[in-house]
């Protein structure tokens, strides 16, 4: 068992201080989490070393992610949930509106906040509680296929006034068939989103008021951003999307073929898109492209997931143990590795340094140093995102305007918003 020491001050007839030892219960625990055979391993290791250590039982439960959100759904009603739950960051709002569905970790001296900064400690927190910790961070950056840029002769851009020179050039030397970048469903949604940002320094959400933080010029302005692009054909249009049965970008021949050079993808899905490549072809990732008069990077960063500490542990002090353990001591970091991605605690982040692929690293330090407006969850919202995309679709069939699609995405996405008031 682990001694816990503490200092206390006793007062009475004399005055005395001294050091008294303490020593943590023993403790049976659950934690529940998603995902493939490899972090369920992994996961199970890290529990079995940080239980060993800290004279603590722990008992998975796990799954795939489909059913997870059901499952949870169904605990937390019924508080039944695990002591340590891996939450989705989109969740948050869901599960505790006001800061009262998860422990306040602040108060479990146990977890070394001091590991992250407090950018990830805001994203894991709703009302000024902190609800759950980041256990890794993910964002969305460019990946740009080197090898056609190289082939039609010019450098891969690093603004969109040169990828849309670029675009002209590659039409005029490899055919009309080549298009420079990719912006189809929710990556059309995160580009116009960043266009946006970019220009006004704010997420879709005004934290302060809870409702959509844009105007709808400004809205409108990424809008046309997005419809300029399909002119000048730097990405295929919706239609010609559709016709081919909007496939997934990394399935698609022309992808794999060098024939859509580009895309705005998450940095951890390097491998997904790099993968499909046809011999000697070279995917890289390059930092956030701007538009003119842009006030920001723009970055759209999240936690990957979360762990949090139930409110109904018998033990929260002893699951507040574990999950440090896990997060940023040496049992937890080693046992667990990458299986949830790069780490965000900083302590971990360096005992892991080297380990991932050379190239996941490179995109997720882009994303990491890149400056932005804390992203709020309800930017994935189900009904929020469904909407946001439906109207581009609408605008890009030509069925309504720019200026139109933004109000339809505001009023929407306001209206989804007040149910959380």
């Amino acid at each position: 068992m682990k001694l816990k020491r503490f200092a206390g001050v006793l007062t009475g007839t004399a005055l005395a201080t001294m050091t008294i030892a303490q020593t943590a219960s023993a403790a049976e625990l659950r934690m529940s989490w998603w995902g493939g055979d490899s972090r369920h391993v992994a996961t199970q290791k890290a529990l079995e070393a940080c239980g060993a250590k800290h004279g603590h039982t722990i008992k998975g439960e796990f799954t795939g992610f489909d059913g997870y959100l059901e499952k949870l759904t169904t605990q937390m009603a019924g508080g039944t949930e695990a002591d340590i739950v891996q939450v989705n960051w989109p969740w948050l709002p869901l599960f505790s509106r006001d800061g009262t569905g998860f422990a306040d970790l602040r108060k479990l001296p146990a977890v070394d906040l001091s590991q992250w900064s407090e950018t990830d400690l805001n994203s894991g927190s709703t009302n000024g509680v902190l609800q759950g910790i980041s256990v890794s961070t993910t964002g969305r950056t460019f990946f740009f296929n080197q090898t056609t840029f190289e082939k039609a002769g010019v450098p891969v851009p690093t603004n969109w006034a040169e990828l849309e020179a670029a675009t002209k050039t590659l039409k005029e030397k490899l055919g009309d068939d080549y298009y420079t970048f990719n912006a189809v469903k929710e990556t059309a949604q995160l580009l116009v989103t960043l266009a946006v940002t970019q220009k006004t320094g704010k997420d879709l959400v005004d934290p302060a008021t809870n409702r959509v933080a844009w105007t709808p010029e400004e809205l409108a302005g990424g809008i046309n951003f997005l419809g300029h692009l399909v002119e000048i054909g730097a990405i295929r249009s919706q239609k010609a999307e559709a016709s081919d049965g909007n496939v997934n970008l990394f399935e698609k021949p022309a992808w794999a073929e060098g024939k859509i050079a580009g895309s705005y993808e998450w940095d951890s899905t390097y491998s997904k898109y790099a993968d499909p490549l046809k011999d000697g072809q070279v995917l890289k990732p390059v930092p956030m492209l701007h538009i003119e008069g842009s006030v920001t990077d723009g970055v759209y960063r999240k936690p990957s997931m979360l762990l949090s500490v139930s409110k109904n542990s018998k033990n929260p002090e002893a699951a507040a143990q574990i999950l440090n353990c896990l997060l940023n001591e040496p049992e937890g970091i080693d046992a667990l590795g990458t299986s949830r991605g790069l780490p965000s605690s900083k302590i971990a982040a360096e005992r892991l340094a080297g380990q991932g692929e050379p190239e996941v690293r490179a995109a997720n330090e882009i994303v990491v140093a890149a400056a932005g407006p804390m992203i709020s969850p309800f930017n994935e919202h189900p009904e929020i995102r469904s909407n946001f995309i439906d109207s581009l679709e609408e605008f890009a069939y030509g069925q309504i305007s720019a200026e139109d699609a933004a109000q339809q995405i505001i009023d929407g996405t306001n209206d989804v918003l007040a149910e959380f008031d």
